[in-house]
């Protein structure tokens, strides 16, 4: 397995931080602050999708 490159916590007021992470393989990781230990992964292409959908609104309906 390759090593996990943590990014700082996300963070919102009261609830659990969230963590992104690469590798050099080209997988990221989503993770809670803490749990880093058990991670969702998928491919870096993936992420950035869902990153790209998420900034689009495509999640609003659960804020």
């Amino acid at each position: 397995m390759s090593h996990i490159l943590w990014e700082d916590p996300f963070c919102g007021d009261g609830n659990a931080c969230f963590r992104i992470g690469t590798d050099s393989v080209g997988n990221a990781y989503i993770a809670v602050s803490g749990a880093e230990d058990h991670y969702v992964t998928d491919t870096r292409d993936a992420l950035r999708a869902l990153i790209r959908e998420v900034k689009a609104g495509k999640a609003d309906h659960l804020l």
